[in-house]
């Protein structure tokens, strides 16, 4: 078990480093017929890339996808789907001088008792950039969804201890065109700019920021999701935790519920179906028709400035400043992943409901 897949019915394999020569993802198990085109996985893409908000990186690539196998005419033919984004802008310089050092906060320790050798360069396959990967597939995977109906949508809640007024939050199409009007993709107007005083801060201090995404999928129909091991709220959860930033992960009233009573939570019903939302549109690992509500805590970008301690590869202790071009904050860059890493579950299970259910 490589570790390197996702996904049942509907697989998503990643693959590329850092700073290799590139980064990309297979697709297998996509429905034939799919209308697929290059321009559809380049919007999610460019959502992903840096922008010009402080806390973004300076490096810069185009990120530009090629489509290698599995499209034909415009359509998806069920054969895998095979995905490359090509590095451009990779400078390995400023790692040199760290390539036998474990970072702080980074994977190189653990890579490095796992394989017993790493790439150093830009933490390898350990780097945000890896992400790349996951986007490009993810925008398949809401190929699928929508066919069924169905939305998914990711915005910034929080950024260090700056978090949105949900007062201040459209409903419906207006919260996805003010996210995507937002630098940050924060639909609150107000904490936006709280939030970027926040992270020019950081940055000019040589630190970084930690923030929450919260994801809603619309639309889902009942029923997705399998009883025990492979709960719905199970993989979405698996699928976020997986990104390297998450930390923790909620569903619906998430840790809440612990504070609150059975009468308090429970989400009852009447001849119009459900009178409330606590559970996040998930009851037993099965999806309830209404919208799932996620929230994934991301922590702070690990590669600082400041000085910090450690040790290298010998055992010998170090001081060391990190250098290069890094975020300061996942955010935003981490919103289109998260998008996508809901959008490959919930493909999954789709196509794992219809082969049961011939729907």
């Amino acid at each position: 078990m490589s570790g390197n897949t996702i996904g049942s019915v509907f697989r998503v394999t990643t693959w590329g480093e850092s700073h290799g020569a590139g980064l990309g993802a297979v697709v297998d198990g996509c429905p034939p017929g799919v209308t697929l085109a290059q321009a559809d996985i380049q919007a999610a893409l460019d959502r992903r890339r840096p922008s010009n908000v402080i806390s973004s990186t300076k490096r810069k690539e185009t990120d530009k996808v090629e489509i290698l196998s599995g499209v034909f005419e415009g359509k998806t033919t069920g054969t895998p789907i095979s995905l490359l984004i090509r590095n451009t802008d990779a400078d390995s310089y400023a790692y040199h001088k760290l390539k036998d050092v474990f970072r702080p906060g980074q994977g190189d320790f653990t890579y490095w008792e796992k394989y017993g050798r790493r790439d150093w360069r830009g933490g390898g396959r350990a780097s945000g950039r890896e992400t790349v990967a996951r986007v490009a597939a993810g925008a398949v995977a809401q190929k699928v969804i929508a066919r069924a109906g169905m939305e998914v949508l990711a915005y910034t809640v929080a950024v260090g201890d700056i978090e949105i007024d949900r007062k201040n939050i459209p409903v419906g199409r207006q919260l996805l065109r003010q996210t995507r009007a937002s630098a940050l993709f924060c639909p609150d107007k107000k904490a936006a700019i709280a939030m970027e005083e926040k992270l020019a801060a950081a940055r000019k201090g040589g630190d970084s920021l930690g923030g929450v995404v919260e994801i809603v999928a619309r639309h889902v129909p009942t029923g997705l999701g399998e009883p025990v091991f492979d709960k719905m709220d199970a993989d979405l959860a698996k699928a976020l935790m997986s990104i390297g930033t998450v930390k923790a992960v909620e569903v619906g009233d998430g840790c809440a519920v612990s504070k609150k009573s059975g009468s308090q939570v429970n989400d009852q019903m009447n001849k119009k179906g459900f009178q409330s939302n606590h559970a996040g549109g998930i009851l037993a690992g099965i999806t309830t028709g209404q919208d799932i509500i996620l929230r994934a805590y991301c922590k702070p970008i690990p590669s600082i400035s400041q000085a910090q301690k450690t040790v290298d590869i010998r055992g010998k202790e170090k001081t060391i400043t990190i250098t290069g071009r890094h975020d300061v904050c996942v955010i935003p860059r981490i919103v289109p992943v998260c998008e996508a890493m809901v959008c490959i579950v919930l493909a999954d299970h789709l196509l794992r409901q219809r082969a049961i259910s011939n729907g």
